[in-house]
């Protein structure tokens, strides 16, 4: 799908795309292209002179890859957060900065850029070039960044109280939770780092004015404080950890020392049983007319007996 913004006194606005030309495309200061169909690759790559990155390329990890200026303009391509089924996962936006339009290739629906069209719907994306607009993009990504982070630390809030209150927890449930918010967590952190060296790419190799140079420094300092927030909920998420793994392994220990005692408790009993079961002819009681309940009897009373010892140290 293409779609296509233009500058209308200061803000970005949508243009209609029912059938693109390339004066819509020549006069557009933001290209936005997700997953493009073969003939909008084509009439784009016309418009650039140059190919536009496959999904492969966009993947690669190394920093020549990702970050690079070619004739076509400033190449970067950086990572962004979505949801899908529930949980968080990464997509990368390639973008081509040149001195008159913005271009994004991407292979994703994501909230950052659905959050951002309809903003210039409302008239509320207020940029006057290309530079300002990836400025407005990076600031979306963070905001939906620390969003996603505060939900993580709410989620976390929920987990804790099972964890640490709950006495009917499942505690097998709270792992799994817990292993979903470390995921999300580090992915977050992830597109953060990205972040940062994409600003600081940008900072580096495109002319920028004072009012821009002061928006990168914002962006930069908002990055800091939530790597710090990630790495406190890291922290948190292992402590949540380690306390789960604890209590099931009291629950455990429980259930064994319920077992070694019954054990304990029973074997008396079995021993005199088994002793009364020998079959050999001289045996004292074997004709005594009391010899079935005396038999009975020491069974009882040598089974109360270590029961009521292990309740008099306090082991039950």
């Amino acid at each position: 799908m293409l779609r296509l913004f233009e500058v209308v006194r200061g803000r970005i606005t949508e243009q209609p795309n029912d059938k693109v030309t390339e004066q819509q495309l020549s006069d557009a200061v933001w290209v936005d292209l997700q997953e493009p169909q073969e003939e909008e690759r084509e009439l784009l790559e016309k418009l650039l002179s140059t190919e536009l990155p496959e999904t492969e390329d966009v993947e690669e990890i190394e920093a020549s890859a990702r970050f690079f200026i070619d004739a076509a303009g400033v190449h970067i391509h950086s990572l962004f957060l979505y949801q899908s089924e529930g949980r968080h996962n990464t997509s990368t936006v390639a973008f081509i900065l040149q001195p008159q339009r913005l271009i994004t290739v991407r292979d994703s629906e994501l909230a950052d850029f659905r959050l951002l069209r309809m903003r210039a719907r409302r008239g509320q994306v207020e940029a006057l070039n290309a530079q300002e607009l990836a400025v407005q993009v990076f600031e979306q990504k963070v905001e939906n960044l620390a969003d996603a982070l505060e939900d993580i630390h709410l989620k976390l809030g929920e987990v804790s109280y099972l964890v640490l209150e709950d006495e009917d927890a499942e505690l097998e449930d709270a792992i799994d939770l817990l292993a979903k918010l470390e995921d999300s967590n580090g992915k977050v952190h992830l597109c953060l780092m990205d972040t940062r060296r994409s600003i600081t790419f940008l900072q580096r190799h495109i002319h920028i004015d004072s009012a821009l140079q002061e928006s990168f420094r914002d962006i930069t300092r908002d990055i800091d404080t939530l790597m710090a927030h990630t790495t406190f909920l890291f922290n948190k998420i292992n402590f949540l950890m380690d306390s789960t793994q604890g209590f099931i392994n009291i629950e455990q220990n429980q259930i064994i020392k319920i077992f070694s005692i019954a054990a304990v408790v029973f074997l008396p009993p079995t021993m005199i049983a088994s002793i009364y079961g020998m079959n050999f002819h001289e045996i004292p009681e074997l004709d005594w007319f009391f010899g079935y309940p005396w038999a009975l009897g020491l069974m009882l009373l040598s089974g109360i007996a270590p029961y009521a010892y292990f309740k008099k140290k306090g082991w039950l």
